[in-house]
Parts: C-alpha cells; structure tokens; sequence
C-alpha cells in the first residue's frame, strides 16, 4: 500500500478524533446543586435552583418539586460564606424508600408539596437560562416552608421529634 491511500484512510480517522466524532457537549456540567441564598425568621428558605426542563411552565414546577425534595431529603449548600448550608429534615438515607407510598402521594403534580414552596421572584427578567439542544437550563429562585414541611412530616408521623 502506498503512503497516499494510506494517508488517505488515516486522515478521517484523525479528523474524527480530534472532532469527538461529532459528540453531544455532556449535560453532566450543568448539573448544578442548589443553593440556599437566605434564611427568614419564620422558617422559610430563599433557594436558588438550576433545573433542566423543555419548556418555563415545566421548569418552575419542577424547580419548586426539587428544592422540596432536597430539603427533606439532602439538605441545600450555601451560596456564600453569610448563610449557613440547609441541613436536611430526614437524616435517615433510605427515608424516601421506606416511606416510598406516602412521599409518592405527597409529591404527585398539585400535591401537598405545592403548600410549602413558592416562587421567591416573579419578575421578568429574574429567570436566567441557556438553551442546550431541546433543553433548557433554568435558574429559578424559590422560597421553601421549612418549617411547615417539619411540622407536616411531624404530623404525619415520618418525623419523630
């Protein structure tokens, strides 16, 4: 074989590689955690979310859906030195399995989670995003009841106090 067919199969196989073949940009980087921004006197938390979803309308709904979660389940880090980080209501790590019939009722779309969560700002231009293929990444900011959602799982007998 001479150097110019072999050139010539080599060449596609270097462009390829050093192209990544075409590969999608990972979504793993915009996985960002949430982080709480503020704590008010009555139990409420300001977080920030980043959530990825098709649309706003879905967007918000699942940003508030995720801050409920995380401050039940996994607690929020701190966006800055100021504010301390969210320590979660249920340290136990398998709670949400053990009580999989009761958090699957209580976070079904305009369940009761929606009583505990708000969006913090409604103003235009407070919602950042950026377009990834047929996603967007948004960056919503939400108020959680803390405190409330303590009482309710008190209540409900998932937390013993």
């Amino acid at each position: 074989m001479d150097m110019k067919k072999l050139s010539l199969l080599i060449l596609p196989l270097v462009l390829c590689i050093l192209a990544g073949c075409g590969a999608k940009v990972s979504q793993a980087r915009y996985d960002y955690k949430s982080q709480v921004l503020s704590a008010n006197y009555d139990g409420t938390y300001v977080i920030r979310v980043h959530i990825r979803a098709r649309n706003a309308a879905i967007a918000f709904t699942d940003a508030q859906r995720k801050a409920v979660k995380e401050v039940i389940f996994s607690g929020v880090e701190a966006a800055s030195d100021g504010v301390k980080p969210l320590q979660p209501i249920l340290f136990d790590m398998n709670a949400e399995r053990k009580y999989e019939d009761y958090f699957n009722a209580f976070f079904v779309d305009e369940g009761e989670w929606t009583k505990y969560v708000s969006l913090h700002d409604k103003r235009t231009g407070t919602t950042h995003y950026k377009r990834d293929g047929r996603q967007m990444l948004e960056v919503i900011t939400v108020s959680v009841d803390r405190a409330g959602l303590k009482a309710k799982l008190i209540a409900d007998k998932i937390l013993v106090p």
